[in-house]
């Protein structure tokens, strides 16, 4: 095979869930190559979608929490977000997840795009949704297993933490990707420092 031939979709023939958890499902697929007559086995995580929020301040400030990610055995600087309940709008569900995370709520949020985590292993699909205009003004709602400072960081100063690696969760970079075009309109209407 060369490197310039387009590489073609591989058929499902078969699969099967080998572990249930509260959080995601791991399966067991076997697919064969269209121009092969075996079939491999690989392995899917099926969780459900995501919402990252993008909570912005009228002063140009994004709500940002910090909370201890078992996965990475440390503190992360990152995006308000969280699951999205079955047939929830990604956009209610960003909602929600602000006010009970941060107690924060705002104007009418816009979904800038959704993203693949990491689509060599998982099935599900993160949605970032902007949500301006926001303010303090609900009850914190934390899970039992929640724990979390919350701050307001001026963008310029994510970008500079993300920069020298101090933000790392890949999904709060795509989100400051996505954000960036209406960061670059809304900046020059408020006099906000540009991207």
């Amino acid at each position: 095979m060369s490197a310039s031939t387009d590489p073609r979709p591989w058929q499902r023939t078969d699969d099967r869930t080998l572990l249930h958890t509260r959080v995601f499902d791991v399966r067991s697929s076997r697919f064969r190559h269209p121009g092969r007559a075996d079939a491999k086995e690989f392995f899917v995580i099926d969780a459900p979608d995501w919402a990252v929020v993008l909570p912005m301040t009228p002063q140009g400030e994004l709500v940002m929490v910090r909370q201890f990610r078992f996965g990475m055995e440390g503190l992360s600087l990152e995006l308000p977000g969280g699951v999205i309940e079955r047939g929830e709008d990604p956009a209610q569900a960003a909602v929600r997840e602000l006010a009970e995370e941060t107690g924060y709520t705002g104007a009418a949020p816009t979904v800038l795009g959704s993203v693949h985590p990491n689509p060599a292993i998982q099935s599900n699909r993160a949605h970032v949704i902007l949500v301006p205009e926001v303010q303090l003004t609900a009850d914190l709602k934390w899970d039992a297993d929640e724990e979390m400072s919350i701050a307001l960081v001026p963008v310029q100063e994510v970008l500079q933490r993300a920069r020298a690696g101090e933000v790392t969760h890949a999904l709060m970079l795509n989100g400051l990707f996505l954000l960036e075009p209406w960061w670059r309109e809304q900046g020059k209407k408020r006099g906000w420092a540009g991207i």
